[in-house]
């Protein structure tokens, strides 16, 4: 049965997944971004873009209006002064707008490690929100909580060209489940069209295994011909001032590289891994797929 979905974030690497399956499938499709020029692809394939400021209540909320259901998201905001402040901006005019809306079914997009409020960097902003779309009455949310994405990995692609090394700041040795976007996809999209699920829950996705970031980094050298390719844990502060250096906000930077040291303490191994909560593309088949393909372009 066709349904009518909106989707905040259709630019997105989660969200830009989502909205081509369900386009395909035959849904009714609204999608909701800052900027426009970026869905002609979608528009093309039977959307209706609607370009709007994602803290416009009303906007949102008229776009859930009759709609069978909804993904939601904090996008990122790498120039915020206070990146927690902005999360909250944010979150709050999407519940405000579910409430105003009367919709029923929401798919958030949350992360592992959002079991934690603090001590997990970017993420305790994922944690609050978690808790107050919990608070929302006769609304079903389902939370997904995915690993490391696997797709952070092509922010790296410069790195590896110029400089012959790939980095962060999080442990080399320490394995943490990995994810490609494109199984977030698939699964979101599935509950979006079913709304198989009731009150709040949560679903871990935790990708087909763990890696350390030094077996990725092997698996990415073999891919691109560079089979010495090493490793570096980069310096907490010399990492930060990188990162400033792009233009990204010294909040966001602490907060980064706050995530990235605070994947040794576990926050993202919480979960323990089933069939259920695994997902079946690997970093051989990503890196082959994705990365290679990217790497070679540019």
């Amino acid at each position: 049965m066709k349904k009518t979905i909106v989707i905040l974030g259709a630019t997105g690497k989660v969200g830009s997944k989502i909205s081509e399956i369900l386009l395909k499938e035959g849904h009714n499709v609204k999608l909701i971004a800052r900027t426009s020029d970026k869905l002609k692809k979608f528009k093309d394939m039977g959307a209706e873009v609607i370009s709007a400021d994602i803290t416009d209540i009303d906007v949102l909320a008229d776009a859930f209006k009759n709609a069978d259901s909804a993904y939601v998201f904090l996008p990122p905001n790498f120039t915020a002064i206070s990146y927690r402040e902005y999360q909250r901006k944010v979150g709050d005019a999407t519940i405000e707008a579910i409430k105003k809306s009367g919709i029923k079914y929401i798919v958030n997009l949350s992360s592992c490690g959002a079991h934690m409020h603090e001590g997990n960097g970017i993420i305790g902003g994922l944690a609050e929100q978690e808790v107050k779309l919990n608070q929302l009455k006769d609304v079903n949310v389902l939370h997904l909580r995915p690993a490391y994405f696997m797709d952070n990995s092509l922010l790296n692609i410069t790195l590896i060209k110029e400089m012959g090394i790939n980095g962060t700041t999080a442990d080399a040795e320490h394995q943490i489940p990995m994810v490609a976007t494109k199984d977030i996809a698939v699964i979101a999209a599935s509950h979006l069209t079913k709304q198989d699920f009731r009150g709040k829950s949560v679903q871990p996705i935790l990708g087909d295994r763990n890696y350390s970031f030094k077996e990725l980094t092997g698996i990415i050298g073999s891919a691109i011909g560079k089979p010495d390719l090493q490793y570096v844990q980069f310096p907490i502060e010399q990492a930060k001032q990188a990162i400033i250096s792009h233009g990204i906000s010294a909040d966001v930077a602490n907060d980064i590289t706050g995530m990235e040291t605070a994947l040794k303490n576990g926050i993202m191994n919480y979960e323990v891994r089933a069939i259920e909560n695994s997902s079946p593309t690997s970093a051989e088949v990503f890196i082959k797929e994705v990365f290679t393909p990217m790497y070679n372009s540019l």
